[in-house]
């Protein structure tokens, strides 16, 4: 198999340059959905309190600029069924954000249906701002013969919507619009658990020396010879059947078929504890979001959601071996349930940050035992210096070297500058149960001197920080490297070599981080980031439906409806 793939990028280019027609067996993804909001990645305090630290990981909104008026005409000048949805769009909403969103969409679901196979399906997240718009593109992209379901995830319980004045009524819910690639899809029909009034109502009786419950079913072919099923005499009694002689005769002898007296209809056991449940149906109630909710599988990074509908949707158009594809993954919940559900998976993501959050995900829940490559990362100063030069963000250079690290980035408020010397920390314990330490850091990739390092020995001292580190794409001068040393040891309070000290003030350059080298601290637990659990055994899938989707009889299959 082939090794699972972390891109960082634009997921555009990355669709377009490495990932091969017809490869995907399904596409899960959530993207940014134009709602004016700015999103920040919400750290803890170090006694596990809701902290104040945040850093914006995104802004979701879309400006109608040269960029995307750049990314419509590129869309219809390749005319088609996309082309004209987009055209109509224009002339309905004009030039304006969702405009811009849309077409920053298009080109996206055009490459995501090239690298699908033909029995993939895809499963697009959104909110009703912009389904009904998502859906007519996704006709055109797949074919409106191609939709499947608009599955509505009730996401939480009521609530007010105060910025409306309680005006309408509260909002509980996002979209996910299912289309497959072909009329030749994959499926797995998946059950939640029969309510208790079912059981009740429907299994009220005990079998005799198991105690086993059971219910009496109808076991006659309703609708005769219309609906095809086989007519024929059984124990004194003829009707049309909903099973062939052969298999009455079978459940007859197993003693499965029961007839009360002679000449009565003989009805069917159908035990409880063999039930699958009820055939999940395109609204789902029973998975809430994260937010909100204490845990540890929320890690902090907004817009997660939870493990379960992922496995969910995983479950349902995958099978093992099968490879998943998120072109805007986050903090990596597709890929925590693709590697857990023993799936290959590709993640795409435009920051540095997200990459850096996964790997501490992946690293938290499997250790060593989950292999991916990363790819678009600066393998060389070449590719740090083009980092910084080409994409002009500083902030993504930032979350690049303090990612090889193992550290986060700090609270700031990135619009005004105002990160009080700090821009990342590294939290540790010497052992379970210590107190927490700190590691400040700066990341510089410009022009650096001795007076830089004389500061973050003064942010050192103000923090009460055990080290402070400088990570600087220059090399430093002989100056910096005599001013780091004036700053002296941190000796660990709980050393068992009275020896045992390392540099209070480090300096490191992207060429030592390149190479290997890491900082100098005691080897013990990193806390930085919120630990994800360890994995968890896969959930069982339920009994396979495979092939093209169907109508679902309860009452044929042998599951009771609510």
């Amino acid at each position: 198999m082939e090794p699972n793939l972390l891109y960082y990028g634009d997921n555009l280019d990355v669709l377009r340059r490495y990932i091969k027609d017809e490869t995907i067996d399904l596409v899960y993804l959530d993207p940014p959905f134009n709602s004016n909001q700015d999103y920040n990645v919400l750290f803890a305090e170090q006694d596990g309190s809701r902290s104040a630290a945040q850093i914006q990981a995104f802004g979701d909104t879309w400006r109608w600029d040269q960029g995307s008026a750049r990314s419509f005409e590129e869309t219809v000048e390749k005319g088609g069924r996309v082309a004209d949805v987009l055209q109509a769009f224009r002339t309905f909403l004009g030039e304006n954000d969702m405009l811009a969103y849309l077409s920053m969409m298009a080109p996206r679901l055009v490459e995501l249906r090239r690298v699908m196979k033909h029995t993939a399906s895809i499963y697009l997240h959104c909110d009703p701002t912009a389904s009904h718009y998502l859906k007519l593109l996704m006709d055109a992209v797949f074919g409106p013969e191609n939709f499947r379901n608009e599955i509505i995830w009730k996401r939480s319980d009521a609530h007010s919507d105060a910025r409306q004045g309680g005006k309408r009524y509260g909002r509980i819910h996002d979209v996910i619009l299912f289309y497959s690639v072909t009329e030749d899809w994959r499926f797995t029909t998946q059950y939640t658990p029969l309510p208790e009034k079912t059981v009740e109502k429907w299994y009220r009786n005990v079998e005799e020396g198991t105690g086993r419950l059971y219910n009496k079913a109808d076991i006659t072919g309703p609708g005769g010879a219309a609906k095809g099923n086989p007519h024929y005499e059984f124990l004194g009694v003829t009707r049309y059947w909903r099973y062939s002689k052969e298999r009455m005769e079978e459940l007859y002898r197993q003693g499965r078929i029961v007839q009360a007296s002679p000449g009565s209809v003989p009805w069917q056991k159908r035990y409880l504890d063999e039930s699958h449940g009820v055939a999940l149906q395109d609204i789902w109630t029973d998975i809430q979001m994260l937010r909100g909710i204490s845990g540890s599988e929320r890690l902090g990074f907004p817009t997660q959601k939870p493990e379960a509908l992922l496995d969910r949707i995983i479950l349902s158009s995958s099978s093992e071996g099968d490879t998943i594809l998120d072109p805007f993954c986050g903090c990596g919940t597709t890929i925590a349930s693709a590697q857990r559900l023993k799936r290959r998976w590709i993640g795409i993501d435009v920051t540095h940050l997200a990459i850096t959050l996964i790997r501490s995900r992946l690293n938290d829940a499997y250790g060593k035992e989950v292999a991916y490559d990363v790819k678009g990362e600066p393998q060389d100063l070449g590719g740090a210096r083009a980092l910084v030069e080409v994409d002009k963000d500083r902030y993504q250079f930032q979350w690049w070297a303090l990612g090889k690290v193992g550290a986060r980035p700090a609270e700031s408020d990135q619009k005004k500058g105002r990160d009080r010397g700090i821009d990342g920390r590294l939290y540790f314990r010497e052992k379970a149960g210590a107190p927490m330490k700190c590691i400040v850091l700066q990341v510089k990739s410009g022009h650096v001197s001795s007076a830089q390092v004389r500061d973050l020995i003064g942010v050192v001292e103000r923090e009460k920080a055990a080290i402070g580190a400088f990570l600087t794409l220059e090399e430093p001068t002989r100056d910096m490297l005599t001013e780091a040393a004036t700053a002296g040891f941190y000796r660990p309070e709980y050393r068992m070599d009275p020896n045992e000290r390392y540099p209070k003030v480090q300096i490191l350059t992207i060429k030592d981080l390149l190479e290997g080298k890491g900082l100098q601290h005691p080897h013990v637990r990193n806390v930085t980031f919120k630990r994800a659990p360890k994995a968890q055994k896969a959930p069982r899938t339920s009994k396979a439906r495979n092939g093209k989707m169907e109508e679902y009889d309860a009452e044929k299959a042998g599951d009771e409806p609510e």
